[in-house]
C-alpha cells in the first residue's frame, strides 16, 4: 500500500494518536513537515490518503503553502483518495471544498461534548455512539461545504465536524495523547489566560484534571473514526 501523507504546520500539533493507530495496523505513513519548509508534493497519487493535522494559523492568512494545499485536497477528492482534517486540517477541506472560514462566536479551548448529527453519513462514521468529549482549542470554524453533510457539532460551535462520502473534516481534535494536551497548556498558557472570559474556555488546571482517563475514552472514539477512515484507502 502508498503511504499516508500526514501533513504538520506546527511543530506540537503532531500526529500523535493517529500515527499510533496506524502503526498498530501496519500502516506506512509519511510525515510532511510544512512547518519546517517542506514542499507540498505534486502527486496526490502517490499516497494512499491524506490526512491534515492542526496549526495555530488561519486558512485565510496569506502563506505560500496554503493555495497549493487546497488544490491538492481537490484533486484528492475528486480521485477518490480519502482526506481527513484535524482542526485547521478541517478548515483547510472545508476552504478547499467551498465553504467559508471565519471567526466562531466565542473560542474554545479544553474539553467538550460533541454531539453525532441523526442522519446517514454521521451513522456511517459513528456508528452506535451519540456523543463523545472531544479535545478543542480553536477561534474560527468553518462552514459545512456544497454536498457534504454536518455529522458533529457542540453548543458551543455549530459545525464540529462534516463528511463527504469517504472524506471527513473535523473543528475538534481526536488525535491527542497526554504528552500532546501538556505540552499544549505549557506553550499556550498565555493565551488560555487570555481567553478565560470565553465560557467554552478552560483553565491548564482543568484541561489537565483526569486525563489518563479522558485520553483513554478519545482514543477509543478516534478509534471508531480512524477505523472507518481507512476502509477508504488505495491499496
Amino acid at each position: 500500500m502508498k503511504p499516508v501523507a500526514i501533513f504538520r504546520h506546527a511543530r506540537s500539533e503532531g500526529p500523535g494518536y493517529f500515527a499510533t493507530f496506524l502503526n498498530e495496523r501496519n500502516i506506512s505513513w509519511r510525515l510532511i513537515r510544512i512547518d519546517e519548509g517542506a514542499p507540498v508534493p505534486d502527486d496526490v497519487h502517490a499516497f494512499s490518503g491524506l490526512v491534515y493535522m492542526g496549526g495555530p494559523m488561519s486558512v485565510n492568512d496569506d502563506l505560500p503553502w496554503i493555495p497549493p494545499t487546497l488544490d491538492r485536497i481537490r484533486q484528492a477528492v475528486a480521485a477518490g483518495i480519502p482526506v481527513m482534517g484535524h482542526c485547521l486540517g478541517g478548515q483547510l477541506m472545508a476552504k478547499a471544498l467551498g465553504g467559508t472560514v471565519g471567526p466562531n462566536t466565542v473560542k474554545e479551548i479544553g474539553w467538550g461534548e460533541v454531539r453525532v448529527a441523526s442522519n446517514p453519513a454521521a451513522e456511517a462514521w459513528f456508528g452506535d455512539v451519540r456523543s463523545f468529549e472531544a479535545f478543542h482549542w480553536h477561534g474560527e470554524t468553518f462552514s459545512i461545504p456544497p454536498e457534504a453533510s454536518i455529522v458533529l457539532r457542540n453548543d458551543h460551535c455549530a459545525n464540529q465536524g462534516f463528511a463527504l462520502g469517504k472524506h471527513l473534516a473535523m473543528q475538534c481534535h481526536v488525535e491527542m495523547t497526554e504528552e500532546m494536551v501538556k505540552e499544549w497548556c505549557e506553550i499556550g498558557e498565555d493565551e488560555i489566560q487570555a481567553s478565560l472570559g470565553s465560557p467554552a474556555v478552560e483553565t491548564a488546571q482543568q484541561i489537565q484534571w483526569g486525563l489518563s482517563e479522558r485520553i483513554e475514552k478519545l482514543n477509543a472514539n478516534a478509534s471508531v473514526i480512524y477505523s472507518r477512515w481507512i476502509l477508504g484507502l488505495e491499496r
